[in-house]
Formats: structure tokens, C-alpha cells, sequence
């Protein structure tokens, strides 16, 4: 059998993860996983066992000979910020990763896990690639209106630049050639402005920016949100829940299944489909925020990750945004497959493997 790479990416609402070989996927697999599932821990970090041990099983199910996976590659977590790119996970990143002191998040696991199985595989090595806390900003960008609360580049990365790189090879392009507006629909949404290879506008798709998702509140009323922190009936954390984990979605209906909520709308239950549209409505608005970046010369609007599955949503949002460029879409994620050609074409040394520091 040939080189073998595990690709391991750990998601808000799933645990995604795959084998693969020199030339070809041996296997996939997601793992979904339910509120009720994850609600009893109080911070990411102490999912470690619990997601590591899934992938493991899995792995022995499908009798994989562990031995002979040469690099595990996890999706990046919230570290530093750091420019796009492969890193070999080391101690610093591991510590970076465990404390979450930048912020709790399923990809902060990514790093951890690829880790822990490599140290356990003699000659096999771990790393990250395209973490969310790349950042390819304009300073323009970072000025959010008080000088304590800069902006922060926060968001799905690895899918955003792999799609828009799928797209520009369908066009005979260059990424760095084109203007595209990605806009990665999952357990967090992001809306981000691609200014001929750069991410140079994102929202912050984790704490508090841009649509709500299936679990995120997005961007809130600000003075409403302050008179709700001092109100005495909620705590920081519960706050911070209510921002990331129960919010969004989950909040207004009670589930984070975007597929339930949408067959829901679709029998008639009115709530589910105000939601829903509303969901729609605000990444639509984002959208055209980001034409704006871009002055409006945009090549393409690309929809991409879970929610794209569903064609009522997809044709909302093309019904508000198809005037200002082609609206293409890409349903689910390309974001194992990114990890595992990364490395695949980092143990060839074709491309420059960097070091977090």
C-alpha cells in the first residue's frame, strides 16, 4: 500500500475525518454529533478523548493498518494570527491549542488529536494547515468603531480557500487572478471578500459577526446585548454560550439540524421557515457588504459547505445577490481532501513547511 495520510477535521457539530493515499481516498467518514452529545462539556478541549476515540475506532473498523499513516493533518485552531500555509504542530501550538485563550473552538482539537496519534506511529508526523485565524486583512478592515474592539480574521479558512481555488481552475485562472465572494455555510457561516488571493474582509464566523448560523447568534444589537450582560440572571459563560454553541438556530427552534429545520419550513411550520429565511437574508446581505469590498468588480459569488445541500436556501440568497456577479455553487466541503494533498505534498517537500512560533 502507498503512503498513507489521515486528514482530521473537527467541527462544531461533527467530527469529519479521512485516509489517503499517494493517489487516491480510501475512505471518509462524518461524525454528527448532537446537542445534548457535547452540551455536557464545559470547554472544547475536554472533547479531546472523546472525538479522538471515535476516529480510532473507526479506523480500527475499517481495519486501516495505523501503522503505515506517515502524517496526520487536523484543520487549525485558534492560534495567533499567522499567514496561509502548512505548520508541523509543535509544543507551543499544542499549549496555544489547549488553553484556548484566543477562544474555544471544534478546530482547536484538529492539532491536538493529529498529535496525539502521531506520537503513538513511530516516523509520523503532524501538522496543521490554513488555520481559521489566518490573516490576510487590510488595515481598513480592522477598525471596528472603538479602538479596544479591533476586528479579527476568524473564519473557515481551509474550505474558503480551496473552493475558490476549485472554481478559479474551472475557469482556467489563477486564484490570485480573481475577485470572489466565498460565503461557507456550516455550524458557523462566513462570508469572506478574495481579493486576487487574498481573504482581505472576512466577518469573524465564531464570537459574535455577521449571519446567525445553525448554533451561532452572529452579530447582536449591541446595546441590547450589554444590558443583557448586567442584567444579574446570566453569567459570563452563559453569555458566551449563547454567542457560540446556543445560539442562532438552536435558540430560536431548539436543534442545530439545518436539514430538520428546513423539512419543517417545508410541511408548514412557519417558525421554521421565518428562521430559515432569515438565515438566507442576512448571508445575502453580508454578501453584497463584501461586493462592496471588492468595488464591485467580482468574478463570482461562491456558496459552499453543509447548508448548501439545501436548494430553497441556495435560491433565496441567488434571488438577492445573482445582480452583482454569477453565483456558483459547491455543497459541503473540500476541507479534508485540502488537508490531506497539503500533506501528501509536504512529505514530498514540494512545499515549504513553516514553523509556529
Amino acid at each position: 500500500m502507498n503512503r498513507l495520510v489521515l486528514a482530521i477535521n473537527p467541527g462544531s457539530t461533527s467530527t469529519k475525518f479521512g485516509v489517503y493515499s499517494d493517489d487516491s481516498i480510501i475512505f471518509n467518514e462524518t461524525i454528527r454529533h448532537s446537542v445534548e452529545e457535547i452540551s455536557g462539556y464545559d470547554r472544547i478541549s475536554e472533547q479531546f478523548a472523546f472525538r479522538k476515540t471515535l476516529i480510532m475506532k473507526a479506523l480500527e473498523k475499517r481495519k486501516i493498518p495505523v501503522g503505515q499513516i506517515e502524517a496526520i493533518i487536523g484543520r487549525g485552531g485558534l492560534l495567533k494570527p499567522i499567514e496561509s500555509g502548512i505548520y508541523e504542530v509543535n509544543d507551543l501550538m499544542k499549549k496555544d491549542l489547549a488553553a484556548g485563550e484566543r477562544g474555544e473552538h471544534a478546530s482547536n482539537l484538529g492539532g491536538l488529536i493529529a498529535s496525539d496519534i502521531a506520537l503513538d506511529i513511530p516516523g509520523s508526523r503532524a501538522f496543521i494547515v490554513d488555520p481559521v485565524v489566518v490573516d490576510e486583512f487590510q488595515d481598513v478592515a480592522r477598525l471596528s468603531g472603538h479602538p479596544l474592539l479591533e476586528r479579527k480574521s476568524i473564519f473557515h479558512a481551509l474550505n474558503q480557500k480551496a473552493v475558490a481555488r476549485t472554481y478559479a481552475e474551472s475557469v482556467n485562472a489563477e486564484y490570485e487572478e480573481l475577485n470572489l465572494i466565498v460565503a461557507h455555510m456550516g455550524g458557523g457561516i462566513s462570508v469572506g471578500a478574495h481579493l486576487k488571493g487574498r481573504v482581505v474582509d472576512v466577518n469573524n464566523a465564531l464570537n459574535g459577526d455577521g449571519p446567525f448560523s445553525p448554533e451561532r447568534a452572529g452579530s447582536l444589537p449591541a446595546g441590547q446585548l450589554v444590558q443583557l450582560c448586567f442584567s444579574g440572571d446570566y453569567s459570563e459563560q452563559d453569555i458566551m454560550k449563547m454567542l457560540t454553541g446556543n445560539g442562532g438556530m438552536v435558540a430560536y427552534l431548539g436543534t442545530n439540524s439545518f436539514l430538520d429545520i428546513c423539512k419543517k419550513a417545508e410541511s408548514g411550520d412557519e417558525k421554521a421557515r421565518l428562521v430559515s429565511e432569515a438565515s438566507a437574508y442576512q448571508i445575502a446581505k453580508d454578501i453584497a457588504a463584501a461586493a462592496a469590498v471588492l468595488r464591485g468588480r467580482v468574478d463570482a459569488i461562491i456558496l459552499t459547505g453543509g447548508m448548501a445541500y439545501e436548494e430553497s436556501h441556495v435560491e433565496y440568497i441567488k434571488n438577492m445577490v445573482s445582480f452583482i456577479a454569477e453565483v456558483v455553487v459547491y455543497p459541503g466541503e473540500d476541507e479534508l481532501k485540502a488537508l490531506a494533498y497539503s500533506g501528501l505534498l509536504a512529505l514530498e517537500n514540494k512545499i515549504q513547511i513553516k514553523e509556529y512560533s
